[in-house]
């Protein structure tokens, strides 16, 4: 077990570019979004840069970046409402597992450790997504980025997750790839630690100074 596991009781995951690589469904359907509204497409490398702040923020970068200026609320709503219908229809095609996850998880759960699942991620895809990469059983409580008031970088949804199985903040740990990750989890008083392979805007999870970094989940057991 990893040495910043040790005393803990539950750990909470990030998703998107921590778990699994959905950059490419994502991309297809921004992609769709944006010819529906007569914008040119992104494409996969600059969507890769924008994940992790929730789908509307998503679609906010891509509208920005397509007309070079913050774009409508109305815009925004026409455009967010069309990725996720394009989203829904084809959520699961590309996206995988990065090595490592299922052994790790399934490590995990048979040590008795409580896991949870944070993401910014809206709810309604969380379920197909866990269920393609056969992950439905892993995780005792999945919060969307719509679930609560805040989401990540604000604590909010680590410390429900914590008070939810009333176990002390200083028993967790949070596990992600982004800034937001680590940011709120120091917030919420939860070990960090970070996987430099994922989604992280273009900077190194690194410079948001987690208490460790794994180059693999299968470092965690």
């Amino acid at each position: 077990m990893h040495p910043l596991l040790k005393n803990a009781q539950l750990i909470a995951f990030d998703l998107d570019g921590t778990l699994i690589d959905s950059v490419p469904d994502m991309a297809t359907a921004v992609d769709a979004a944006m010819t529906q509204l007569g914008l040119p497409a992104p494409g996969v490398v600059k969507v890769r840069h924008w994940v992790g702040n929730g789908a509307q923020v998503l679609m906010q970068r891509a509208l920005a970046d397509a007309v070079g200026e913050a774009a409508s609320e109305a815009w925004l709503d026409q455009a967010y409402a069309a990725f996720l219908v394009h989203y829904a229809r084809a959520s699961c095609q590309q996206t995988c597992l990065y090595p490592g996850v299922k052994g790790a998880l399934d490590g995990l759960r048979d040590a008795g450790l409580t896991l949870v699942l944070i993401t910014n991620k809206p709810t309604a895809f969380i379920a197909p997504l866990l269920a393609h990469v056969n992950l439905q059983q892993h995780f005792s409580l999945c919060l969307g980025g719509d679930s609560l008031a805040q989401r990540k970088p604000d604590p909010m949804p680590l410390l429900y997750a914590a008070e939810f199985f009333s176990i002390a903040p200083s028993r967790c740990v949070m596990i992600g790839d982004s800034r937001h990750d680590i940011v709120a989890g120091k917030a919420a008083g939860f070990r960090t630690l970070a996987v430099p392979y994922g989604y992280n805007h273009g900077e190194s999870v690194e410079l948001s100074h987690p208490d460790g970094v794994l180059e693999s989940l299968a470092q965690l057991v």
